[in-house]
């Protein structure tokens, strides 16, 4: 373990509080760093994007949390979608939080997995008024909106 876990209602207030202080119909993305590569064969040590740790506590690539204080279903105000996990990934990539361990690290009750992201966002955005992005400036982040 890389530090001490914290409670999981520390960031459901930061959550709520980032919500507070969004526009009426407002819907936020927050993206993930990405593993970068340093060579053919080798990557930089991962360091998660600090907005989305600060929102969450997920400290893992390949996730994404989107906030719509406003959605029509309760259930789509806060969703995280995170990779899934298997036995083969934990073998060669470490072990990746599961949807019962991601509710518990971060009070979110909606985890899916980020094959489901696409869909989701489309059925959502009708719903939204305006978006929130949170790119990562990044020369080698995969930017595709």
């Amino acid at each position: 373990m890389r530090y001490q876990k914290l409670p999981s209602d520390l960031y459901t207030r930061n959550r709520e509080a980032f919500m507070k202080q969004m526009k009426p119909g407002g819907l936020a993305l927050f993206f993930s760093n990405d593993i970068y590569p340093t060579s053919a064969d080798g990557t930089l040590p991962f360091k998660q994007h600090a907005d989305i740790f600060y929102l969450s506590g997920v400290d893992q690539e390949e996730t994404v949390l989107l906030l719509f204080p406003d959605a029509h279903n309760p259930a789509d105000r806060e969703i995280l979608f995170t990779l899934e996990t298997n036995e083969e990934l934990a073998i060669w990539e470490g072990a990746k939080l599961t949807k019962p361990q991601a509710t518990a690290e971060t009070g979110i009750a909606n985890v899916q997995w980020t094959t489901a992201f696409e869909r989701t966002l489309h059925r959502l955005m009708a719903e939204a008024q305006s978006l929130y992005l949170n790119d990562n400036q990044h020369t080698r982040a995969r930017l595709t909106v």
